[in-house]
């Protein structure tokens, strides 16, 4: 749906630009991603009447984090822009509480494009993205920080996701189920087996 398209990208850039806002007051951090914005054209004579236009990218197109977070992108990983990509999905991550994602990103050097948002169900301050909430959790499973996150002061998603793993294996040991709860034997039953057991 080339709206939603629109939408999605101008809605990444302007988190982008408040991640630039944020970052470049850092001593050493040095340039930020910028998402290019991206314009609905209407053109009433065409067969398809509606088209998107947005700067040309030119030079090797990399895709620095991908839609789902299972893929490796051995280009992005050790790379200036990956990290800040990387970062810069981190502080979205946080400054939403954990209810929206910027994924997707790709494009040439610092320059990004064609990026998609992931958010909770419910959406985020009624706004829906157009990727999986499924995402989020890979994200928060699978980010690395790196010396840009840390720059930032952001939180480090490993321990806050370890510690409600381990929250939530804590609370279903307290919890019984069908394997562990005891087998209520009658009383009498327990004396008539017991009184077997000791003749044999």
């Amino acid at each position: 749906c080339v709206p939603q398209e629109c939408y999605v990208q101008n809605t990444a850039r302007e988190y982008a630009k408040l991640y630039a806002a944020e970052a470049e007051t850092l001593e050493g951090f040095g340039e930020v991603p910028e998402i290019i914005p991206i314009f609905l054209i209407h053109r009433p004579a065409n067969h398809i009447p509606y088209a998107t236009v947005e700067e040309e990218l030119v030079g090797e197109f990399v895709k620095y984090s991908v839609r789902d977070g299972k893929e490796v992108n051995f280009l992005r990983r050790d790379s200036e822009a990956g990290k800040k990509c990387c970062t810069f999905q981190h502080w979205v991550y946080e400054k939403t509480a954990g209810n929206l994602l910027v994924t997707d990103l790709q494009g040439v050097g610092m320059k990004l494009t064609d990026v998609g948002i992931a958010t909770l169900a419910k959406g985020y301050k009624g706004f829906k993205g157009n990727c999986s909430f499924s995402f989020i959790e890979q994200f928060r499973a699978l980010h690395q920080c790196n010396e840009y996150c840390e720059m930032l002061g952001l939180k480090s998603l490993r321990t806050t996701h370890q510690k409600q793993r381990k929250a939530t294996s804590t609370k279903s040991k307290n919890l019984p189920n069908s394997s562990t709860v005891k087998k209520m034997v009658p009383k009498k039953a327990r004396e008539h087996r017991d009184f077997i057991s000791s003749e044999h």
